[in-house]
């Protein structure tokens, strides 16, 4: 009697909610603790064209901490009494760092490029329609990032197979990839209207959006890409 009494405790409504929240808070902190002298210089930078590189160094580490809580909050437990989120997010950033600093550093080598050009346009002398280009690919190679990040978190593939892998569900999942760009929309606005550190506050929330999305992708790289 007693351990049917443990097992509908851990089991309840409640506690699944209790349980999500102390997951997500967990996942929160482990973050913040990885990326924070990042973050510290990265809300210190003033917003100047000259400090675009520097800003790509500071968001240097958050590539390795969100892939690490993409992983935890995909391998979250909903029995509270069976919660270990510290040991998921530090087996994933183990896991996985290598694999995903071979597709962020490149990414924020290029949104720098691309940062730079814009916010000197008028000096660079290249035609107006360069600057919709830039923008477009740059949104395009942000997109393609996000699936990237995912698969290669949850799953252990050749680099060269997520990079095609990104490309394919860019197009056959469109659902996945309007409602990735919202979230980048909305991370964007928060970003613009409050600051960087208000986003990282965030951090966890925004792994557990990215998943809930992305869960038709998850789903058939699963299904059709696995053993």
């Amino acid at each position: 009697m007693e351990s049917t009494a443990e097992r509908r405790f851990g089991e309840g409504p409640l506690s699944r909610a209790a349980a999500l929240i102390y997951t997500l808070l967990v996942i929160e902190l482990l973050f913040l603790a990885t990326t924070l002298p990042g973050l510290i210089g990265l809300v210190l930078l003033e917003r100047d064209p000259g400090n675009v590189p520097l800003a790509a160094l500071c968001l240097l580490p958050v590539g390795p901490a969100l892939s690490a809580a993409l992983y935890a909050v995909h391998r979250r437990r909903l029995d509270l009494t069976d919660l270990h989120p510290a040991r998921a997010f530090w087996r994933g950033y183990a896991m996985n760092v290598r694999g995903v600093l071979k597709i962020w550093v490149p990414w924020l080598a290029w949104m720098s490029i691309v940062g730079l050009t814009l916010m000197n346009f008028s000096a660079a002398g290249v035609p107006r329609w360069w600057a919709g280009l830039l923008v477009l690919t740059a949104a395009a190679g942000t997109l393609w990032l996000v699936n990237a990040l995912v698969i290669t978190s949850l799953f252990e593939f050749r680099g060269r197979d997520i990079a095609r892998l990104a490309v394919y569900f860019l197009f056959s999942s469109p659902r996945v990839t309007v409602g990735n760009a919202s979230l980048l929309i909305v991370a964007a606005a928060i970003t613009l209207l409050a600051t960087e550190a208000v986003l990282a506050l965030l951090a966890s929330l925004l792994a557990a959006a990215l998943l809930l999305n992305g869960k038709p992708m998850i789903d058939e790289v699963m299904e059709r890409f696995t053993a």
